[in-house]
C-alpha cells in the first residue's frame, strides 16, 4: 500500500476535497429511520426478544452489542416498519447525548432520540467514521428553537459526507481505522475476562471460603473451623471491622472558584461521571484544574491503588480503582468523589471487590436515603462493615491479583494510545488529506 499526502483538490461548499471525491447527503446513500418508543402503559410490548437501543447503550463503543431494554414479539411487530438490520448506523440526535455514533450488531429498534441509516452499498465502517468525524458539528445543524437542541429526521437526512469515488480507497480507509478499533475491542474483551476471573477468585476465597488452607486444600470443604460474627459464620482467625478501621484516608477533593477547564492542559480532575467501574474511563469528559491549585490541595490527590466512590448524584455507590498510571499518572478528584485509601489491614484490590458486593453496594446506596443531606457522608461510609481475612491469605490473594490488574490497566492505557492514533488519522483520512492508493 502506498501513502500519498499531496493530491489535487477542488473547491466545495465545505472546503477543498480531492478532485476524484464527491459529497453526498445521507439520504442518497441509504434509508433514514427515526426510532420510536412503544407506549409504556402496554407492558406486553417489552420483553427479551428485540434489542431496544437508546443513547444510554451507545457508551464510547463502535458497536452496540447489548442494550438495557428489549422489546417483546408484540413490540417488534408494532414497530416493524422501523426495524434496523445488522450494521445500520445509529446517531443520537437530542440534547447532551447528541453526536453519539455506533453500529448495531443485531437486528434492533431504537427510540425516538436516535436517527439511523440503513445503507445501500457503501461500506458501513466508512460511514461510521465519517459521522464520527462530524459529530462535533451536529449540534450546529440541530434545531435550537426549543430548550433542548434536536436534530430531526429532515435535518439529519441532509447531512453531507465526503466519499472517494474509488471503492478500494473507501475500503482501505475503513480497514486502517477499523484495525485500531478492533485492537481496542480485543483489549476490552481481555479485560472483561480478566475481571471475571478476578471476581471468581474473590468469591471463591472470601464469600464461599474455599481459599487454600495450610495443605493447599479448599478451607470450607476440608472442614475448616468457623466462628460466629456480625456477618455470620466466618473462618477462625478472621475479623469483622468497619471501613474506618481499614482506611488510612477517606477524603474528597475540590475545584477552584469558577469551576474547571474542559480544554486546558492542567491537572486532570476526576468527577463522579467517570466513576464507572474497573478499567473504565471516558477521556472525553476529562476536566482540569490549574497546576498551582493542584499543588495547594490538601486532600483529593489520587495515588496508586486508590478506590474511588461516587458520593453524590444519580449513581451513588458506583466505584472505580485506579492503578499503574491509569487513567493518569497525576490527577485528583472533585468534591463529588470520595477517595478510599486502604491501610495495611486490607489491600486496595480486596477493598474494591468487597465494596463491589451487591449487598454492600445496596447498603451504601441506602446510606444516602437515610441521610438528611443528599449524598454520602464520611460517617456513613466509615460505618460499612468489612471482613478482614488473615494477613497470609490476603497477601496470597494479592500476589495472584496484582499481575492480573496490571495487565488490565496496561490494556487500558494502550487503548488510550490507540484511540489517540485513530483520532489523529481519522480527519485526515476521511477528508482525503491523506490518500490511500
Amino acid at each position: 500500500m502506498n501513502y500519498r499526502i499531496e493530491t489535487k483538490f477542488k473547491k466545495t461548499e465545505f472546503g477543498p476535497i480531492p478532485e476524484d471525491w464527491e459529497i453526498k447527503e445521507l439520504n442518497k446513500i441509504g434509508k433514514i429511520v427515526t426510532g420510536k418508543t412503544p407506549s409504556t402503559r402496554n407492558k406486553e410490548y417489552f420483553g427479551k426478544l428485540v434489542p431496544f437501543i437508546t443513547p444510554r447503550d451507545m457508551f464510547n463503543n463502535k458497536f452496540i452489542k447489548n442494550t438495557e431494554r428489549y422489546l417483546s414479539k408484540e413490540g417488534g411487530i408494532l414497530l416493524k416498519n422501523i426495524v434496523l438490520p445488522k450494521n445500520s448506523i445509529c446517531v443520537s440526535c437530542i440534547g447532551s447525548d447528541m453526536g453519539k455514533v455506533a453500529i448495531n450488531r443485531y437486528e434492533s429498534i431504537t427510540n425516538q432520540q436516535i436517527n439511523s441509516i440503513i445503507l445501500k452499498n457503501l461500506n458501513y465502517n466508512f460511514v461510521y467514521y465519517s459521522l464520527s468525524y462530524l459529530k462535533k458539528e451536529l449540534k450546529n445543524l440541530a434545531y435550537h428553537s426549543t430548550a433542548i437542541p434536536i436534530l430531526n429526521k429532515s435535518q439529519f437526512s441532509k447531512i453531507k459526507i465526503y466519499i472517494s469515488s474509488t471503492e478500494s480507497e473507501v475500503n482501505k480507509i475503513s480497514e486502517i481505522l477499523s484495525c485500531l478499533d478492533d485492537k481496542i475491542e480485543l483489549n476490552n474483551k481481555i479485560n472483561s475476562i480478566l475481571e471475571q476471573i478476578s471476581q471468581t477468585i474473590f468469591k471463591h476465597w472470601f464469600i464461599d471460603f474455599e481459599f487454600p488452607n495450610e495443605q493447599g486444600k479448599p478451607y470450607k470443604s476440608s472442614g475448616g473451623e468457623f466462628v460466629d460474627s456480625g456477618l455470620g459464620k466466618i473462618p477462625k482467625g478472621w475479623e469483622v471491622l468497619y471501613l474506618k478501621d481499614v482506611l488510612g484516608s477517606l477524603e474528597s477533593g475540590s475545584r477552584p472558584k469558577g469551576g474547571v477547564d474542559v480544554f486546558s492542559n492542567g491537572i486532570p480532575s476526576i468527577g463522579a461521571e467517570n466513576i464507572l467501574g474497573l478499567g473504565v474511563y471516558d477521556y472525553s469528559k476529562t476536566k482540569y484544574v490549574p497546576e498551582d491549585f493542584y499543588n495547594s490541595m490538601k486532600t483529593g490527590k489520587i495515588i496508586n491503588g486508590d478506590v474511588l466512590l461516587y458520593k453524590d448524584g444519580a449513581k451513588i455507590g458506583r466505584k472505580s480503582i485506579f492503578m499503574f498510571g491509569f487513567p493518569f499518572r497525576k490527577c485528583c478528584v472533585n468534591e463529588h468523589v470520595f477517595i478510599l485509601r486502604s491501610n495495611e489491614k486490607v489491600t486496595p484490590i480486596y477493598l474494591y471487590f468487597w465494596l463491589e458486593k451487591p449487598e454492600i453496594t445496596n447498603f451504601i446506596i441506602n446510606l444516602n436515603s437515610n441521610s438528611a443531606q443528599p449524598g454520602l457522608n464520611r460517617v456513613g461510609v466509615e460505618s460499612v462493615k468489612i471482613l478482614k481475612p488473615e494477613a497470609k491469605i490476603l497477601n496470597k490473594f494479592n500476589s495472584i491479583l496484582v499481575p492480573i490488574f496490571e495487565k488490565i490497566f496496561l490494556n487500558c492505557l494502550q487503548n488510550q494510545t490507540l484511540s489517540q492514533v485513530r483520532d489523529t488519522l481519522l480527519p485526515k483520512l476521511i477528508t482525503g488529506k491523506i490518500r490511500l492508493i
